[in-house]
């Protein structure tokens, strides 16, 4: 999977990765903005912190994210569109500690040992399983011990046990692999990937969470 994925759509190009903010605020009534603060507010990111950023997108995120960071600090996103990639150096062009880097998160990282928390926004659903599993043991690598993963994206639930309106909605708007990833119980995989400590923060009645996770040395 080292190209693009026909499959998935959290790789995002073209007309979608030019105006991805404005898309998000009305695919939610405005509300995207709001959320994605909570879930960052609950990352309890301290001024010092070194923070890796999977799927790092226009930037948005990473400038929630430097309001709590001081000139020690640090934050590294990773991405793949060159228009997204733009859109991030515009954003943070006057934080020197920010940057973003083109990496695949299904690839091999050259970072081990080097940040305080890792944070991923609705990506790691739009892989398949096998690629999964690879990104959390990039994430398990790049943390330093005691390290935490903070993953927002969808809760695990029985879709077909949920409303009409929610199942259709999903089934439009969501890749194939999504359908999987709903089913799965991340807190198990993740524990056989050596990460514990579980804390979830709900969103949305439910249908998606931040789920923390401590890197463990066992």
């Amino acid at each position: 999977m080292s190209k693009s994925d026909p499959k998935s759509r959290v790789e995002i190009h073209g007309f979608e990765a030019k105006h991805y903010d404005a898309l998000m605020n009305v695919i939610s009534f405005g509300s995207y903005k709001k959320f994605i603060k909570s879930a960052i507010a609950a990352m309890k990111i301290t001024p010092n912190d070194k923070i890796l950023d999977l799927g790092a997108g226009t930037g948005r995120n990473a400038c929630l994210m430097h309001e709590y960071l001081s000139e020690k600090g640090k934050y590294v996103g990773m991405d793949i569109s060159e228009e997204m990639m733009r859109q991030f150096k515009k954003k943070c062009s006057a934080f020197p500690n920010m940057s973003i880097v083109n990496q695949r998160i299904d690839e091999p990282f050259s970072y081990e040992n080097e940040f305080d928390k890792a944070f991923s926004s609705f990506v790691i659903h739009g892989f398949p399983q096998e690629k999964r599993i690879k990104i959390l043991q990039n994430i398990w690598k790049a943390l330093k011990p005691g390290g935490y993963f903070f993953l927002l994206d969808y809760n695990q639930f029985n879709l077909e046990e949920k409303p009409w309106f929610a199942r259709k909605i999903f089934k439009t708007a969501e890749c194939p692999y999504a359908f999987d990833f709903i089913e799965k119980d991340w807190e198990s995989i993740m524990s056989d990937l050596e990460f514990g400590d579980f804390n979830t923060k709900l969103y949305f009645h439910g249908y998606m969470r931040l789920l923390k996770a401590k890197k463990i040395i066992k």
